[in-house]
């Protein structure tokens, strides 16, 4: 993984990124990771580099779902949304986490405190439970420190780093 740049950004976002490095980089069969926001943004993403490149047509990555974090964003939000409206019809509650399974790898998404999520792609070998461990520790780090100006910064510096890229 490539580190995003986080130069100019406050000490809680550059923490956020150290927690998001942290989370790939520590754990075995992660390939990449996004938090998306409640309104299905995305705020933070464990590949911005390979990402930029698949947008240009660079080359397919493998590190993600068609190589984009705006693709995993979309399908962890759409998760997101799809479980949310389940446990409501249900009246079963808050959901806590979402796992699929496939052949090749696995989706994990799990929710922070204010309504974001966390979505991890992970490869097929991979330890389920030690990556929804590491996705718990990284959600009660980052879930309290997520407020409302923080998700407007982070999404601020997604959009100029996509608009620095011709995209």
């Amino acid at each position: 993984m490539t580190a995003p740049s986080t130069f100019g950004l406050s000490s809680e976002a550059r923490n956020l990124h150290w927690l998001l490095t942290n989370l790939v980089e520590e754990v075995p069969g992660i390939r990449s990771v996004a938090v998306v926001s409640s309104d299905g943004l995305l705020l933070l993403s464990s590949d911005q580099e390979s990402n930029e490149a698949a947008r240009r047509g660079a080359g397919r990555s493998t590190t993600g779902p068609r190589g984009s974090a705006a693709d995993l964003a979309t399908v962890v939000s759409g998760i997101g949304s799809l479980t949310v409206g389940t446990a409501k019809l249900m009246d079963f509650g808050a959901v806590k986490h979402t796992m699929v399974a496939m052949d090749e790898g696995s989706l994990f998404v799990m929710s922070i405190s204010d309504g974001s999520l966390l979505g991890v792609h992970g490869a097929a070998d991979c330890d389920m439970s030690v990556v929804a461990y590491h996705m718990a520790l990284f959600v009660g780090r980052a879930g309290h420190v997520l407020t409302p100006e923080l998700r407007n910064e982070l999404r601020q510096s997604v959009e100029s780093a996509a608009a620095g890229s011709g995209r």
